[in-house]
């Protein structure tokens, strides 16, 4: 397979360090309130990353975090924690805050079909790994301290930035990110931050109570937002943290790191940093990124009311499946541009396909015809087409394209009624397996009582060859949702909820 690799800006063939397995590391969500459709797209590029190396024969190990603390307002080393903040706005402690929306977002992965991360592992839980990096940056000489916590010195690694294209000559203090009083270079982050101080009412200088505080060597405080991916792919994916003790020798490269191109500049050029000069060794090899989800060619903002969750979806009438596939209709390295125009047509072809499915597995208990020996042949033209689609820095619009032109050849047989039930079953094996990777198919569900009884009118008005009672039956089911299919073998029945046009 290859893939676009955003550190060296161009297509490389994906070859895994160990054996056949694939080791992946995802930076997962900030919880502090709802993931939007733009944090999801990032989500549903990645976990078809993932289902389409195992499709072509890859083994995967995938490991995803869970910010619930560190990451602040300012993606750089300014604000207030997002979870402090989410706490103070629904008047829940941070703890309270961290659990609710974690779930919630578990929930969105679910409903969007997003398989779970092999490793799943939540910042909170891992600040004696990120203390114990922090101390070996400290001992390598990376580290300098200033009143409000314990920085990265950037201008300590020559290559500083690569990845991003950060011009450090150029670069003036606050060009990139705010400027903290103390630091060095405006590049340099956060690795541990101290509990701040306040003048009281009486003029004395204590400390701002936080819900989220850790002692560490350098004095009671919380981590920095990047220092937790390190810890946590370098614990979970490699052998840097055996018997939870950090030791750098013992670190492996990592195969793929993935995010969306917004961590470029600033969290994952960070991660880099400190992840290198703690070991000596290259981070990552592969770092594959998805682009921007715009809405009616507008960033996503609650000012302008067009930031939507998957509930929102749902309210509208969408299946989370929709915005899957209309994700998957777009390439992850290009700009999307999500419409509900864009939207109704994924939720047609999502319709399209599982009526597909469907008319092939009604065909095939009713099909009694001899075997058309061009349909498995035809079946393996088409999974090598896909392949190929995939495989080339996995381009799913082109391979869901390739898909729907199967469709197209398979329904002209079908229409023809030469498909015997052995053809049949390869082709339903065929769309099933296609389902892992595009996960497209939804159960066909069940007629009402109601329009169970208007579907055996028209079949008992039909065969009375009262064509005019058949079609008002028709009529009346179409009315409902209900689309029939008049076979062969007798009538199919689908459920849209479109309109005929």
């Amino acid at each position: 397979m290859k893939i676009y690799n955003t550190l060296t800006r161009r297509k490389e063939d994906l070859v895994p360090l160990q054996d056949n397995t694939v080791r992946i590391y995802t930076c997962g969500p900030t919880v502090y309130d709802y993931a939007h459709i733009g944090n999801l797209r990032t989500y549903v590029f990645e976990d078809a990353l993932v289902r389409v190396l195992e499709w072509l024969g890859f083994t995967t190990l995938r490991v995803m975090n869970i910010t619930d603390v560190g990451h602040l307002t300012s993606d750089a080393d300014t604000g207030e924690d997002k979870i402090e903040v989410g706490a103070r706005r629904e008047g829940r402690s941070a703890w309270e805050i961290a659990a609710f929306y974690t779930e919630a977002f578990l929930s969105d992965m679910k409903k969007l079909r997003i398989k779970e991360a092999d490793v799943l592992c939540k910042a909170t839980d891992h600040v004696s790994e990120m203390i114990q990096i922090i101390q070996e940056l400290e001992r390598r000489g990376f580290t300098y301290k200033i009143s409000d916590g314990i920085y990265f010195d950037t201008s300590r690694l020559k290559d500083y930035g690569n990845m991003a294209l950060v011009d450090l000559e150029q670069l003036k203090a606050g060009a990139r990110v705010e400027m903290v009083p103390g630091k060095k270079n405006a590049t340099d982050f956060a690795l541990w931050k101290l509990t701040p101080k306040q003048t009281d009412a009486e003029g004395v200088m204590r400390p701002v109570k936080r819900q989220m505080e850790w002692d560490s060597p350098w004095g009671r405080g919380f981590p920095g937002w990047h220092i937790e991916c390190s810890a946590m792919s370098m614990k979970y994916i490699t052998d840097a943290f055996l018997s939870g003790v950090f030791k750098p020798e013992k670190f492996q490269t990592i195969d793929v790191h993935g995010g969306g191109v917004d961590h470029i500049n600033v969290h994952h050029t960070n991660e880099i940093a400190q992840s290198e000069g703690a070991t000596g060794k290259k981070f990552v090899n592969y770092w594959v990124h998805g682009e921007f989800l715009l809405v009616e060619g507008q960033k996503m903002a609650k000012s302008l009311g067009n930031l939507y969750t998957v509930a929102d979806l749902e309210k509208k009438g969408y299946s989370p499946l929709a915005f899957r596939l209309l994700c998957l209709m777009s390439h992850y390295r290009n700009q999307m541009n999500f419409t509900f125009n864009a939207l109704d047509d994924a939720e047609k072809n999502l319709e399209t396909v599982n009526d597909f499915f469907c008319r092939v597995e009604d065909y095939l208990k009713w099909s009694a015809v001899p075997e058309l020996k061009e349909a498995p042949l035809l079946v393996e033209e088409f999974r090598e087409k896909i392949r190929l689609k995939l495989a080339d820095d996995l381009n799913t619009p082109e391979a869901l394209a390739v898909f729907f032109d199967f469709m197209s050849e398979i329904n002209k047989l079908l229409d023809r009624n030469v498909l015997g039930r052995e053809s049949l079953g390869l082709v339903r094996d065929f769309v099933l397996e296609l389902d892992d990777v595009f996960c497209f198919l939804q159960p066909k569900g069940e007629l009402t009582d109601v329009e169970q009884d208007l579907l055996e009118k028209r079949e008992a008005a039909r065969a009375a060859k009262d064509y005019e009672k058949s079609d008002h039956y028709r009529a009346r089911l179409r009315s409902m949702g209900v689309v029939l299919e008049d076979t062969p073998y007798g009538t199919r029945w689908r459920r849209t909820k479109f309109k005929e046009e």
